[in-house]
C-alpha cells in the first residue's frame, strides 16, 4: 500500500491539487493508496504527546503510516523548508513505524525552485529514519499558472509526475 501525503495542515491549500494528480495516477493503475492530507491531524498535536498519542493520532498512524510500504509526500515550501507540522508528524510517530520504507518527494513552490531545499531538508532526516529516498524528485515551481480550477493543466507538469510514479513503482 501506498499513502499520498499532503503536507501541510493549511486550509484550502494548493498543494493538495498536485496531491490529489498524484493519488489520482496511482488509482488508475489499480494500486491500493490511501490519501493523508495533514489537515486530518488533531489539533492537540501541538501538545506534548511524544510516546503517549491521543487515539485520535494513534488511528491516524494506523491508518495512514503503519501499513504503508511506500510514500508519496508532496511538501510545499514554507521558509525555505518543508511544513512544520510535517516534522512534527514524523517526530510523533514511533521510528520503525518508518524503518525500511520507501519514498518519492514532491516539492511544490510558488516561486522557481520548487522547494528544492526543503526536500534536501526532508531526505536527510528520513534517510536518518533508515528510509529509502528514490533520487528522482519532482519540484513543481510556480505552482499557480500550473494549476486552474483545481486541477492539473500544465502538460509537461503532467509529464514529469507520470515519469516519476512509473520510476516509483518499480522501486
Amino acid at each position: 500500500m501506498i499513502t499520498v501525503i499532503n503536507a501541510t495542515n493549511r486550509k484550502d491549500n494548493k498543494t493538495q491539487v498536485i496531491s490529489r494528480y498524484y493519488l489520482s495516477l496511482l488509482e488508475l493503475k489499480g494500486i491500493a493508496v490511501k490519501y493523508f492530507p495533514l489537515e486530518l491531524l488533531p489539533s492537540s498535536m501541538l501538545d506534548d504527546h511524544y510516546g503517549n498519542n491521543p487515539p485520535e493520532l494513534k488511528r491516524l498512524i494506523e491508518e495512514f503510516i503503519e501499513p504503508a510500504k511506500k510514500f508519496v509526500i508532496i511538501s510545499p515550501e514554507y521558509n525555505g523548508s518543508f511544513p512544520g507540522i510535517l516534522k512534527l508528524l514524523i517526530d510523533t510517530v514511533h521510528p520503525d513505524y518508518f524503518k525500511y520504507k520507501k519514498a518519492a518527494l514532491v516539492g511544490v513552490a510558488s516561486g522557481r525552485a520548487g522547494n528544492l531545499r526543503g526536500l534536501d531538508h526532508l531526505t536527510s532526516i528520513l534517510n536518518h529514519l533508515q528510509v529509502d529516498v528514490m533520487a528522482q524528485k519532482s519540484y513543481v515551481s510556480s505552482l499557480m499558472k500550473l494549476i486552474n480550477e483545481g486541477e492539473v493543466t500544465d502538460e509537461a507538469t503532467k509529464i514529469v509526475i507520470e515519469k516519476q510514479m512509473e520510476r516509483f513503482l518499480s522501486f
